[in-house]
């Protein structure tokens, strides 16, 4: 739908052809640009709350720049996960504040972050080696709108590092728990406090881990009541859905 067709739209509104819910219901499955090699929906915040998000993994560095220029250029925010930084130097000649989080591999254009959620979001990891996966969960978080705070390698292994931070844990809103070997510190989180805990599992671990397959079989079979598990390494996804808990109903 081009500016001419949503001009006409709002004209059968005012002329009472179209209710405000008919026409709000042709907005909100309104078309996408086609580029080629992708189709990108413009129109995803009006359905979902927040503009679609570039995943690189399998694109070339161009086609990134592309999809990013494309999104950018209607006035949405960008997000693009699992990034080079190859990708983000094409994205930069076409999108120049961009920013490269290099922990999270996540490209970011955000001109006015703007607080949308109930409470703070704290991103936890078990590990140091989990950090790359948490880092993606926190900028994930905090692009759609969220507080966040991160606590980091705190660990079954040492249990009295994770109950130092017992303050931030109890007063969070929202928990996303990172972590790779036997996958048991959201276990341990979900059994400490009466908030949302989304646990990750991480590939990081010795060969028995199986790739994270350990870590993800021990969080699903978590005894801890509200626990919530995605997939391996799913940091975006935890970010995400932390994100539409914490958020303010407007």
């Amino acid at each position: 739908m081009n500016e001419t067709q949503i001009r006409q739209l709002l004209e059968q509104v005012r002329s009472r052809e179209l209710t405000v819910d008919d026409a709000s219901a042709r907005l909100r499955s309104m078309p996408f640009e086609d580029l080629g090699f992708a189709h990108v929906d413009h129109h995803r915040a009006l359905r979902c709350g927040f503009p679609e998000v570039i995943f690189c993994t399998g694109k070339t560095d161009e086609q990134v720049a592309a999809i990013a220029e494309r999104i950018v250029a209607s006035g949405s925010d960008l997000l693009a996960t699992r990034a080079t930084p190859a990708m983000y130097e094409a994205v930069t000649a076409r999108c120049p504040s961009a920013e490269y989080h290099e922990e999270a591999r996540a490209i970011v254009v955000q001109d006015a972050w703007r607080d949308m959620g109930i409470g703070e979001v704290l991103v936890v990891s078990a590990g140091t080696s989990d950090i790359p996966v948490a880092e993606e969960a926190a900028v994930t978080a905090r692009v759609l709108g969220n507080r966040v705070e991160r606590v980091f390698d705190v660990g079954v292994a040492g249990i009295h590092r994770l109950l130092s931070h017992r303050e931030a844990i109890m007063n969070a809103s929202v928990l996303i728990v990172v972590a790779g070997m036997e996958g048991a510190l959201p276990s341990v989180v979900g059994g400490m406090v009466s908030r949302p805990v989304i646990a990750v599992p991480t590939s990081v671990g010795y060969g028995a881990s199986f790739g994270g397959l350990a870590a993800l079989l021990a969080m699903l079979n978590s005894c801890a009541s509200g626990v919530t598990v995605v997939n391996i390494d799913g940091g975006f996804n935890a970010g995400y859905a932390a994100g539409l808990i914490n958020r303010k109903h407007e």
